[in-house]
């Protein structure tokens, strides 16, 4: 569904929006890493094991490795002794076989001796170091780990595409790989507008602000994956901002955030062209965040966010975020979303979709969103306040209380407990 059209360029609805850019978006190509560097990082190639994991067949527990059947039948009233052989401790296998009626001390992890085939543990047991007594039979095979049972050596035991976690890192250690080929994470570079701007040292007189949106980005770009690079603030001149956008030429993806609407001196647009950026688009059907220009120039992607704060950072999380995720091998790239019953009357213009900000809870089974009150695109509070954004489609302009909306969750707060509950 296409919109009205300025400047030769239709408005666009959000899906729309969100397609152009993730069928724009390359994927990019491999760096190795050290795999204690790997986590949150997707694996770009096959880790197979070049050995069985366990190497060889060993107790699971201290006590007497044995065969089963010498102890059928074994209790407290009927104990089976036992020739204790020798002491075998973990990391060096013997060269002694068990025999009929005898049993080997052991330790955990030590491999199990030849002729052996169950473990009993020690609780199980009375020993004077010559001779053992059982106090209870054990099934074949109990507290063994078999040869092999974790790993067979050349099985995949991390597929490429997965999203490395501890577990995945302390498998790839377990097969002998201490690096592995990821990824690579993009550069983004972050450029501010505006001669109302400020940096942070800077002191912001005669009603200058500070470019807070230079740092909400830099932390949006970190937590998904991205290396930001602050690309300083371009000045409302076209030939400051050219200077800022050609200085920024390198990053695989370039933030602009304000001048990006129809004002006597917003320039984005026009240098996006100038450097050699094709614009796919500037105006999104949403709030906040309709004025939202992208483009690509050869694999770099470039945005042209607003630059009111709120929808700075909405804008990214709709639209940059999931290209970043996209672009670094993942496959789950959006945010979770859930349903929940609004608490209040919210009313919108139709048309377009919104974006409110919410606070999110659960209780009784069941989720409740609320906004986080005035809901300006300037109001940066609404966000800090926020754990959830509400989505509201198009075509509605007004929902009531009890209403249900779909929300994405801005963070894992909902699912996180103060105690366990398990205890």
């Amino acid at each position: 569904m296409l919109h009205f059209v300025r400047d030769g360029m239709p408005m666009i609805t959000v899906r729309e929006a969100l397609q152009h850019i993730l069928n724009t978006v390359p994927l990019l190509g491999l760096e190795k890493t050290a795999i204690t560097d790997a986590r949150d990082r997707v694996l770009g190639e096959d880790v197979r094991a070049p050995r069985d994991i366990p190497p060889r067949t060993n107790s699971a527990m201290d006590g007497y490795a044995l065969r089963a059947e010498d102890i059928t039948g074994a209790s407290a009233a009927n104990p089976k002794a036992l020739t204790v052989t020798e002491d075998i401790p973990a990391g060096h296998p013997s060269d002694k076989a068990v025999g009929p009626g005898e049993a080997a001390r052991i330790m955990t992890g030590a491999a199990l001796p030849e002729g052996a085939d169950t473990m009993v543990k020690v609780e199980d047991t009375e020993s004077d170091g010559s001779v053992v007594r059982i106090f209870a039979e054990a099934p074949l095979g109990e507290h063994v780990r078999y040869r092999g049972e974790d790993v067979k050596a050349g099985e995949i035991v991390v597929p490429r595409g997965t999203l490395i976690r501890p577990a995945e890192i302390g498998m790839m250690a377990s097969v002998g790989r201490s690096s592995v080929y990821v990824y690579r994470k993009p550069v983004v570079a972050i450029l501010a507008t505006g001669d109302e701007i400020v940096d942070l040292d800077e002191d912001p007189e005669q009603g200058k602000i500070i470019s807070s949106n230079t740092y909400s980005l830099y932390s949006q770009v970190v937590e998904c994956g991205g290396i930001p690079r602050n690309a300083g603030i371009a000045k409302d001149t076209r030939d400051d901002l050219l200077a800022h956008f050609r200085a920024a030429l390198g990053a695989d993806i370039i933030l602009s955030s304000g001048g990006v609407s129809v004002g006597d001196y917003d320039f984005v647009k026009d240098v996006m062209k100038e450097v050699g950026t094709g614009i796919e688009f500037w105006q999104v059907a949403q709030r906040p965040g309709k004025p939202l220009a992208f483009g690509k120039m050869g694999n770099t992607l470039v945005f042209g966010l607003p630059g009111n704060p709120v929808s700075s950072m909405i804008t990214f999380e709709q639209y940059v975020r999931p290209a970043i995720l996209k672009m670094t091998g993942h496959r789950n790239i959006f945010r979770r979303t859930v349903t929940a019953v609004l608490t209040e009357d919210v009313e919108k213009k139709k048309g377009l979709r919104y974006f409110f900000r919410a606070r999110v809870t659960y209780a009784d089974g069941e989720y409740r969103a609320a906004t986080t009150g005035e809901q300006g695109s300037g109001i940066l509070k609404s966000m800090v306040l926020a754990n959830g954004i509400m989505v509201i489609p198009e075509e509605v302009t007004a929902l009531k209380a009890g209403d249900r909306v779909i929300v994405q969750l801005l963070d894992n707060s909902l699912f996180c407990d103060a105690e366990p509950s398990y205890l």
